[in-house]
């Protein structure tokens, strides 16, 4: 019996390897899978030894069935030239679908004329609480290490949404260190260490193209005493560094972690929070937040609460650059657009790149202004931000929380 479970978890874990390292079908042609940046007429654009922008953040936006609509409205919402999108369409959603989104970004002008907006043509199967997802995860981390430059990986949901423009995000983060990982986290298991860390899982996802549960295993295993576990959420933003640590690193502990996570519950809770403060290298790289608007019932269920009107205030007060979750075209999305992002319906998020010349104003960010490509204007969204930051930065806090 446990020579045949070995076998069984051996070739589950070969299967996620493949889905991390073996390069996928894009939408595109995979030499094409770049940037057009001097595309642009510009003085800045045309000196290829600066970066147009101060900080560049690349997004894995990952959807599911019914997720069209919310993927395409968060898209419009995040969207930057500055900037890289990797959408990830999961691959139990319908052939319409992948094929309504493949369109949209192949048939906008402004995707077309920048070229950083990209669809993964061969998806993944993804499990809800299974490796699936982390695999999906590293999926994307290694395309975008190995085809674009950017600073910070930002992994987000169709039922995410910003609370800031990309211009008060990049703003906000250019004074930073480029080696911090915003990571939420927490050796403090609870109850999660017998409902998480004992039981020992198996995802259909890795090995069967139809969708199903989570196969339960019978016998529990022992905690790890080789390394320490931790816990947090599913949504980060993660250095490049970091990222190439889990991707190509030096160390073998990612792999190692790897190879655990494989048959671990909600392995996208701990795999790098686990990574992270078990190396010497980044733990002290830490900042324990996801920054993200979250809020829970009570008591808290499997789920966050769908926000609506009456979260409005709360999610300004709190300063994060992110919240979720919403549900379809709710009324406190248009609310989110009009005073927050100064969006209008089918047109992008306000910022520099699309706001007009000095001493112009363009009410609708509907279009490239290739003479201010690289100019930033931040509004309050920044303000804010980086007054949490601060909070978040401050010696004391900072260093009290890494990894505890």
């Amino acid at each position: 019996m446990g020579i045949k479970a070995f076998a069984l978890s051996f070739m589950l874990i070969s299967i996620i390897f493949s889905f991390v390292y073996i390069p996928a079908r894009l939408t595109i042609p995979t030499h094409n899978f770049r940037p057009i940046i001097n595309y642009f007429n510009s003085p800045k654009s045309s000196n290829t030894t600066t970066k147009p922008y101060p900080v560049t953040f690349s997004y894995l936006i990952s959807a599911s069935k019914g997720d069209a609509l919310k993927l395409k409205r968060l898209l419009y919402a995040l969207y930057h030239p500055g900037n890289y999108y990797l959408i990830h369409m999961d691959y139990a959603a319908p052939e319409a679908e992948h094929r309504d989104i493949a369109d949209f970004v192949a048939g906008d002008p402004v995707f077309g004329q920048v070229g950083n907006v990209w669809v993964l043509g061969k998806s993944n199967l993804v499990t809800y609480r299974g490796p699936t997802m982390l695999a999906t995860t590293l999926h994307a981390l290694a395309l975008l290490l190995r085809t674009c430059k950017w600073d910070w990986f930002i992994n987000l949901s169709a039922s995410d949404y910003p609370l800031i423009t990309q211009d008060d995000l990049m703003h906000s983060f250019s004074d930073l260190p480029r080696d911090l990982n915003f990571i939420q986290h927490s050796s403090r298991l609870g109850w999660k260490l017998n409902k998480r860390g004992k039981p020992v899982i198996i995802d259909p996802g890795l090995y069967s193209l139809n969708k199903s549960e989570l196969w339960w295993a019978i016998k529990q295993r022992d905690l790890p005493t080789a390394f320490k576990l931790y816990t947090g959420s599913a949504w980060t933003i993660l250095s490049r560094s970091f990222a190439e640590y889990c991707i190509v690193g030096w160390d073998n502990l990612p792999r190692t972690l790897l190879l655990y996570y494989t048959n671990f519950v909600s392995s996208p809770e701990g795999y790098f929070q686990t990574v992270i403060c078990n190396s010497q290298d980044y733990k002290n790289t830490t900042v324990n937040h996801d920054l993200h608007y979250i809020t829970w019932d009570t008591p808290p269920k499997q789920h966050p609460r769908s926000l609506g009107l009456r979260d409005f205030p709360r999610m300004i007060l709190s300063n994060r650059p992110f919240a979720r979750k919403f549900k379809k075209n709710v009324p406190v999305l248009n609310k989110i657009d009009r005073e927050l992002l100064k969006r209008h319906r089918g047109q992008f998020s306000y910022g520099g790149w699309c706001s007009g010349s000095k001493g112009q104003t363009q009410k609708m960010c509907s279009g490239l202004q290739g003479e201010n490509y690289g100019g930033l204007r931040p509004g309050s969204g920044a303000k804010r931000l980086k007054s949490w930051l601060k909070k978040l930065l401050s010696t004391r806090k900072f260093q009290k929380q890494q990894c505890k």
